[in-house]
């Protein structure tokens, strides 16, 4: 068995590797259409290896060399899909399985082509630099938000590209690639060529394995961290969004302010018209933060009928202004299953981060000013002074 040869069986195993850890990825959760795709590929890898290995058995090697190419590109081309289904990219199926099929013809045809001929080996390397630009492509249009690990993936698909582009010419430099198809697995040019395509297909490999885990891990955490049914951030969820949002507003030197908010009469409404009905005003003052809220700003439900909203770059007086247009927007809202004339208010507490003062210090004022809008008789605005002022909290009473 030569060099070549044990590197081709390598591959083997580490597709079937890959394919195993893409299929496990797979069974977590719906949605994994990525994963399963990206398993899919590598099946497709280790069936390419499996007749590389065989075509020195063949007498005649046309039909097999043309299959390996086929089922290669084919190979090529399921990564590409799952790639699209990852970064929220339509797959371009039409166009890939037609180029497949192109491609495989031109594979087919140029084997009356001298052996050594360059247009032979372009013909058969660069349909697999195609579609590794294709997928780079599709990495580089999706309109997620790309992190590090998404743009080294982008980087190894592209260099992958080059050296599928560049193999012709490797070819030739190291004596070309057999006389025959039997005779490319002792060839100085098949164990570069293994050994390159290894690297790059195993780098390619552990980075989507790395994004996809990555992504799971992020989904999990997230669903950990929500609330079912407001949709917002939960109690903890909410403190560690919150630290963050603090901390980059104080590293960029803009004030941050925090608004606490609790639903008026609350127990009565469960009390009167039912848990469902409770459950619809929560979903409705939820839905009201959710699109008042931009992008930066941290919501969450931190209590049964609590909520709050950390707004960076908000100093006192607009974190104010936010809690009366908030307070006046959600008592004028209609809430399913109550009478036509009934409307719920609530109560708020807003505070603005003192300097030295840490997030526990900023939600205990937010909250000492919430309960002095409570015993202040309800629907109305507290605002409390900051720590170093040591001011007694200022009323907005929005009933004026």
């Amino acid at each position: 068995m030569g060099s070549a040869d044990f590197i081709l069986m390598i591959n083997l195993a580490v597709a079937g590797l890959l394919a195993a850890a893409f299929m496990a990825i797979a069974v977590y959760g719906t949605g994994r259409a990525s994963a399963r795709w990206l398993a899919f590929s590598y099946l497709l890898g280790m069936a390419y290896f499996a007749i590389e290995f065989s075509i020195p058995a063949f007498s005649n090697a046309r039909l097999p060399v043309v299959a390996a190419f086929a089922v290669f590109l084919g190979a090529t081309i399921a990564f590409n899909g799952g790639l699209a289904h990852k970064y929220g990219v339509r797959p371009p199926w039409a166009p890939m399985l037609c180029f497949l099929a192109v491609a495989s013809v031109a594979v087919y045809l140029v084997q009356d082509l001298p052996r050594q001929s360059l247009a032979r080996m372009m013909a058969y390397q660069l349909p697999y630099a195609a579609m590794q630009f294709a997928a780079l492509g599709i990495v580089l249009s999706s309109r997620q938000r790309l992190a590090w690990l998404d743009h080294l993936l982008a980087l190894v698909l592209g260099a992958s590209a080059v050296q599928f582009a560049s193999k012709p010419f490797i070819a030739g430099a190291l004596g070309g690639w057999g006389s025959d198809p039997q005779a490319y697995v002792t060839t100085a040019y098949a164990l570069v060529s293994q050994s390159v395509g290894t690297v790059f297909g195993l780098a390619l490999a552990l980075l989507a394995l790395a994004v996809l885990v990555r992504d799971a891990l992020s989904e999990a955490t997230s669903k950990s961290e929500t609330d079912a049914l407001s949709r917002l951030l939960n109690r903890g969820g909410f403190e560690r969004h919150a630290n963050f949002a603090m901390r980059d507003a104080v590293r960029r030197g803009v004030p941050v302010a925090l608004v606490i908010a609790d639903l008026d009469y609350f127990k009565s409404i469960n009390d009167s018209y039912g848990h469902a009905c409770g459950d619809r005003v929560i979903e409705t003052f939820a839905g009201f933060l959710r699109e008042a809220a931009a992008e930066h700003h941290v919501a969450g439900r931190i209590g049964g009928e609590e909520f709050a909203i950390i707004l960076p770059g908000t100093n006192l007086a607009a974190a104010r202004l936010f809690a009366e247009g908030a307070r006046n927007a959600f008592a004028a809202l209609p809430i399913e299953g109550l009478p036509a004339d009934y409307r719920c208010s609530a109560s708020f507490g807003v505070a603005e981060l003192a300097a030295d003062e840490g997030f526990a210090d900023l939600l205990r004022r937010a909250d000492a000013a919430l309960y002095e809008a409570k015993n202040a008789g309800r629907d109305c605005v507290r605002v409390s002074g900051t720590l170093r002022r040591r001011q007694a909290p200022t009323i907005f009473n929005g009933k004026g």
